[in-house]
């Protein structure tokens, strides 16, 4: 089993920036791909990016692209979200996932089994 908590949402002001960090514990995250994925108010859960075991291979949603940056820290078991440049829009609970999913479908929150409980981002315009 893998545990995974989320740190480091808050309240901002359009264009300023967050850090967020999902800490996993339970086993290591050998081989696992780490996705974050978003969910405002009334609508679906969105995936936002993703990186794999080595940090090789990275996805971006085109929402975010240019303005957000995923990371991980195998020695930590440890995957960071730096977010910058925020807008309102942006403002969702944001979920940590890890998997060992198919690489290819990784922006699919559906390939991954273990999920952190949310930390809650909002962006004042």
């Amino acid at each position: 089993q893998v545990q995974l908590v989320e740190f480091g949402g808050g309240l901002v002001q359009a264009g300023g920036s967050l850090r967020l960090s999902c800490a996993a514990s339970g086993r290591t995250l050998r081989a696992y791909a780490l996705g974050w994925f978003r969910q405002a108010p009334g609508k679906e859960r969105e995936f936002v990016a993703a990186i794999s075991w080595t940090g090789g291979a990275i996805y971006y949603a085109d929402s975010v692209k240019g303005r957000f940056t995923i990371s991980r820290d195998n020695a930590k078991n440890t995957v960071y979200l730096q977010m910058n440049s925020l807008k309102p829009e942006d403002t969702a609970v944001y979920y940590c996932a890890a998997d060992r999913t198919n690489w290819a479908s990784a922006r699919s929150s559906g390939e991954y089994g273990y999920w952190g409980q949310g930390t809650q981002v909002t962006v004042s315009s």
